[in-house]
């Protein structure tokens, strides 16, 4: 039984454009990572920095368009918090991102089964 070729332009259609849609989340999550990565990596060289002063040292964090005298116990624990959840989002990000890379595939691979099951009809 063979697919009409207007069904089978609407479903080729449908799928392609399942397929553009889940390149360009592809695109958006990577970026993501990529600045999540980022974040982290500039919270570890800001911790490793702050590591190696003496407890006594004043350190100060913006707040607005000003700087506030904040102990570094509190600047750590700041850090240390920030990392745990950057590394949770990166976490959901990259399953997310296998999520829609596997979506992509199976996109293509139905594009290659509609053109095969065309190309006979």
């Amino acid at each position: 039984m063979a697919i009409p070729n207007a069904a089978l332009q609407k479903l080729l259609q449908e799928v392609e454009s399942q397929a553009i849609q889940s390149q360009q989340q592809i695109n958006i999550v990577r970026s993501q990572i990529n600045v999540k990565q980022r974040d982290a990596r500039l919270n570890q060289l800001t911790s490793t920095e702050l590591s190696q002063l003496p407890r006594t040292t004043k350190v100060y964090e913006g707040l607005g368009k000003m700087f506030v005298a904040t102990p570094i116990s509190a600047v750590d624990a700041r850090l240390s918090k920030e990392s745990q959840t950057l590394k949770s989002e990166i976490t959901a990000l990259e399953k997310r991102l296998h999520y829609l890379e596997t979506t992509h595939k199976n996109s293509r691979e139905h594009i290659e089964k509609i053109l095969q099951t065309g190309g006979r009809g």
